[in-house]
């Protein structure tokens, strides 16, 4: 009874693992091409709030959907759009960076879940942060 308890389980779990977020494309793919995906905001002072906007366009045959942007941390937050971004069209993530605590050199990456084929874009910034006096 627990062995069937088990696959039933198992087959549940299999079953409920589709991927809601990835609309059927017909096999071809959009493609996110940035101007840039790493920016360095040199020198700031610690305590200074900075952003940055990466464009990119969609240079694939169909629409891009990005369903989450993710920073490596709290300091770190993306806006980006909601909407399918058409084939042609370009976009824009909007990466706000608060250097509140922090010192030194700083890396930070912004990671966007989209239907691209890498399924995964990564953004980066970067800043020296300085005390003031």
């Amino acid at each position: 009874m627990k062995k069937a308890l088990f696959l039933f389980v198992i087959a549940m779990a299999m079953f409920s693992c589709k991927d809601e977020d990835k609309p059927t494309t017909n096999g071809v793919l959009p493609v996110m091409t940035f101007t840039e995906q790493q920016y360095d905001f040199g020198t700031i002072t610690q305590g200074e709030q900075v952003e940055h906007d990466f464009v990119f366009k969609n240079t694939g045959a169909t629409e891009l959907y990005i369903s989450n942007a993710v920073g490596s941390c709290g300091c770190t937050v993306p806006e980006f759009p909601r909407e399918p971004i058409a084939a042609g069209a370009t976009g824009t993530i909007k990466v706000k960076f608060n250097s509140a605590g922090k010192t030194g050199y700083q890396t930070k990456t912004v990671t966007l879940t989209t239907n691209t084929q890498s399924r995964r874009e990564i953004l980066t910034i970067k800043a020296q942060i300085t005390t003031a006096g």
